[in-house]
C-alpha cells in the first residue's frame, strides 16, 4: 500500500501512529538535546520522518477524539478482482452490542483455508477496521485465505475488558462458523500492528486461559504491550520522536486501562507484559523498529515467551520508527520486514515460499 506525503497525515490519524500530546517542535527539541532527531533513521525513512516531524496535530484530549477520528478518511476497497469485502455483525460478548466486522476473501475452494483475525490500531482510542480492508485484501490474495477484520469498540468510551472481549468475540464465531466459511480451524492465526497488535497478544491470552480456540500463529507488529512506556518508564532520548510519542502513549493506556497508565495495579489480563505466565501460547512473531518507542517493551516479552518455551521469532529493523514498514513500503528495510513476518504467517499456514 503506496502512500504519498498528502495522505500521511490522515493515514496516522486512523492508526494513532502520530496523534501525540506533544508538538512536533517539543519533540524535535526533546530529541535534539541527544543530537540531529533524525540520526539514526535509515536513510530511505528520513524523508518520510521529517514529513511527519513538519505535521502540526492538535493536542490529544478526550474531548478531542471525535473530531479527530472524524477527521480520517479510509481509503476505498480494492475492486475486483481483490478479495470481496462482506460486512458482517456478529454476536457480542455476554451483555454487550453485537460485533462489525469485514468478511474478506470467502469464495468456493477445493479444500479449507487458512484464516487470519485482523485487529486494527490507533493507540486504542482510534482507527476503524475499514482503515486497513485494502491491506487485508491484499494479505487474503496473497494468502488465498480467509482474514475477519474487526470493528472494535474504541476506548476512553468503552475501556477494557470491551475492546478485547470484542476481538475475542469474533475469534470465537470464527471458529464456530469455520464450515460454513470454508475455512480450516487448525490454520487460524491472529494479527495486529500497534494497538492492534496489543489486543491480539490480549486475546491470544484470553483464548489460552478460557479454552478458546487454538491459534496457529500471532503476528505482532510494533506492538503496543506495556502500559508502563511513557509513564513510569522513560524511553531512552535516542529513540526518534516519529510515529507514536510516550505521551500518546500514556494517554492511549490510560484511556483504555481506565486508571492512569503505570499504575501500581492494573485490571487483570489487560497488559500482555504484565501477564506473569506466557506459556501455552501460540507461535509468535514481533517485529519492531530499533528507534520505535516500543522496542524494549517488545523485546522484552519476546524474550519471555522464549523463556517459556514459546516458539518465537523477533525481527528488529534498524533505522526504524514506528509504522514505518506503511509509510515508505519501498525501502529495503520496510521489504525485509515485510518479508519476514510473512515467511512466519507462510509456516504457520504451511505454504510453501
Amino acid at each position: 500500500m503506496q502512500l504519498d506525503r498528502r495522505e500521511l497525515h490522515r493515514w496516522f490519524l486512523g492508526m494513532g501512529a502520530a496523534t501525540a500530546l506533544a508538538a512536533p517542535g517539543r519533540l524535535l527539541a526533546r530529541a535534539a538535546e541527544a543530537g540531529d532527531p533524525l540520526r539514526l533513521v535509515d536513510p530511505e525513512l528520513r524523508a518520510a520522518a521529517q514529513a511527519m516531524l513538519s505535521q502540526h496535530f492538535p493536542p490529544l484530549t478526550r474531548a478531542g477524539l471525535p473530531a479527530l477520528r472524524a477527521g480520517w478518511v479510509a481509503p476505498p476497497p480494492l475492486p475486483a478482482p481483490a478479495p470481496s469485502v462482506e460486512i458482517r455483525t456478529i454476536p457480542g460478548p455476554k451483555g454487550a452490542p453485537s460485533v462489525p466486522v469485514e468478511l474478506i476473501g470467502v469464495r468456493s475452494r477445493p479444500a479449507p483455508c487458512p484464516a487470519i483475525l485482523h485487529i486494527h490500531g490507533g493507540g486504542m482510542i482510534s482507527g476503524r477496521a475499514r482503515n486497513m480492508t485494502a491491506f487485508c485484501q491484499t494479505i487474503a490474495a496473497e494468502f488465498d485465505c480467509v482474514v475477519v477484520n474487526v470493528e472494535y469498540r474504541l476506548s476512553p468510551e468503552t475501556p477494557f475488558p470491551g475492546p478485547v472481549e470484542d476481538n475475542y468475540a469474533a475469534l470465537i464465531w470464527l471458529a464456530a462458523n469455520a464450515a460454513a466459511l470454508g475455512v480450516d480451524p487448525r490454520r487460524i492465526a491472529v494479527a495486529g500492528g500497534s494497538a492492534g497488535g496489543g489486543l491480539a497478544a490480549m486475546v491470544s491470552i484470553l483464548a489460552r486461559d478460557h479454552g478458546g480456540p487454538s491459534l496457529c500463529q500471532q503476528i505482532l507488529l510494533y506492538p503496543m504491550l506495556d502500559d508502563r512506556t511513557g509513564s513510569t518508564r522513560k524511553p531512552p532520548a535516542h529513540l526518534a520522536p516519529v510515529g507514536w510519542s510516550a505521551d500518546a502513549n500514556a494517554f492511549g493506556w490510560s484511556a483504555f486501562l481506565n486508571v492512569p497508565a503505570g499504575s501500581a495495579t492494573v485490571p487483570a489480563g489487560s497488559v500482555p507484559a504484565r501477564a506473569a505466565n506466557l506459556a501455552g501460547l501460540p507461535p509468535t512473531f514481533i517485529g519492531v523498529g530499533a528507534i520505535d518507542l516500543f522496542v524494549d517493551e517488545d523485546l522484552d516479552f519476546g524474550r519471555r515467551l522464549i523463556d517459556a518455551g514459546v516458539p518465537t521469532a523477533l525481527h528488529v529493523s534498524p533505522g526504524a520508527f514506528h509504522a514505518f514498514d506503511f509509510v515508505v513500503p519501498d525501502a529495503a528495510v520496510s521489504k525485509a520486514f515485510t518479508g519476514a513476518w510473512k515467511a512466519a504467517l507462510r509456516t504457520a499456514f504451511n505454504k510453501e515460499a
